[in-house]
C-alpha cells in the first residue's frame, strides 16, 4: 500500500503550493494477475508502447522462416497476432484468465495456455522464437524467467524482449487500475536495470544480438489547473509545463532486446 498525495508532486516545484489539495489517496499494490484481469477488456486501447514493440517483433519474425513462436505473457494476443501474420504457428501463455479470454476472441484457432513465466507449460527445445512484451517489470527476478526462455528455445532460436524502460519504472510509470470495489491500485512492478537483463540472459546461455532504447516524442502538457481530484490518477504537469517537459526530455520509453540461443 502506498499513499499518493498531490503535494508530493508540487511541493517546492517552482515555489508553488496547491491552494486546495486533495486528501492523500491510499493506493494498493495489486498482484499482476488481478491487475491484468481488471485491465483485460480495455487493454488494447491506444498505447504509445505498441508503436515500439510491434515493429521490433515484426523485424525479427519476418527475417525467420515460419516456425513455432511462443508469445510469453501474451496478454490479449496483440503480439501473438503479429507472429501469426508472419506465418508462425503460435503458442500464447499468460497468467491472467481475463487476458487469455480476450486473446482467444482475437485468435480463436491459436494455442493459448494458462501458465507463469518462470514455469512455462511448453516442452523443452520446442520453439524457434520467443517474444515477451511489457511483462518482465512485473516479475521480481529475471534469472528464472530467462532460464525458461532458454529452455524452450531450439538451438539458434531467438528471443525478443520488450519492456518499459527502467528509467520510466523508477519514475513511477506503473500501470494504474481501479479494483472491483473502485479503490485505486497500481500493478506491482519492479525496476530491472539495463544490465540486469543482460546478466540474466548471459547466465541462461543466450547471446545479445541488439538492444534499442527508443524514446517517444515529447507529450503535450495539458494547460490548466490540477484535478479534478476524484479522477485519480491525476497529473499535475500542467502546473509547471516547462519543468515537466524538461524532466522527460531524452528519457527512453522502452528497452528492446534481441537474443539468440
Amino acid at each position: 500500500m502506498a499513499c499518493e498525495h498531490p503535494l508530493a508532486y508540487v511541493l517546492a516545484l517552482e515555489g508553488r503550493l496547491l491552494d486546495d489539495p486533495a486528501e492523500g489517496v491510499e493506493v494498493a499494490h495489486v498482484d499482476p494477475v488481478e491487475g491484468y484481469d481488471l485491465w483485460a477488456p480495455t487493454y488494447d486501447s491506444p498505447n504509445p508502447a505498441f508503436g515500439f514493440d510491434e515493429p521490433f517483433v515484426r523485424s525479427v519474425a519476418a527475417g525467420m522462416p515460419p516456425g513455432v513462436a511462443l508469445d510469453a505473457a501474451c496478454g490479449a494476443g496483440r503480439v501473438t497476432a503479429v507472429l501469426a501474420g508472419h506465418g508462425h504457428r503460435v503458442i500464447g501463455v499468460d497468467g491472467s484468465p481475463g487476458m487469455l479470454a480476450e486473446a482467444r476472441k482475437r485468435l480463436p484457432d491459436a494455442d493459448f495456455r494458462h501458465g507463469e513465466l518462470a514455469s512455462l507449460p511448453v516442452d523443452t527445445a520446442s520453439v524457434d522464437l520467443v517474444t515477451c512484451s511489457l511483462a518482465l517489470t512485473h516479475v521480481p527476478g529475471l534469472g528464472p524467467v530467462f532460464a525458461e526462455f532458454a529452455r524452450v528455445l531450439r538451438p539458434r532460436g531467438r528471443l525478443v524482449v520488450a519492456d518499459v524502460h527502467p528509467e520510466q519504472v523508477a519514475r513511477g510509470h506503473v500501470p494504474a487500475v481501479r479494483r472491483a470495489d473502485a479503490t485505486p491500485g497500481r500493478v506491482r512492478s519492479h525496476c530491472h536495470r539495463t544490465g540486469d537483463y543482460l546478466r540474466a540472459a548471459l547466465a541462461a546461455g543466450l547471446t545479445a544480438q541488439r538492444c534499442a532504447e527508443p524514446g517517444a516524442a515529447p507529450r503535450a502538457v495539458p494547460p490548466g489547473g490540477p484535478g479534478p481530484w476524484e479522477a485519480w490518477p491525476w497529473s499535475l504537469a500542467g502546473l509547471a509545463p516547462a519543468a515537466a517537459e524538461a524532466a522527460g526530455a531524452g528519457v527512453p520509453s522502452m528497452i528492446l532486446w534481441e537474443f539468440r540461443n
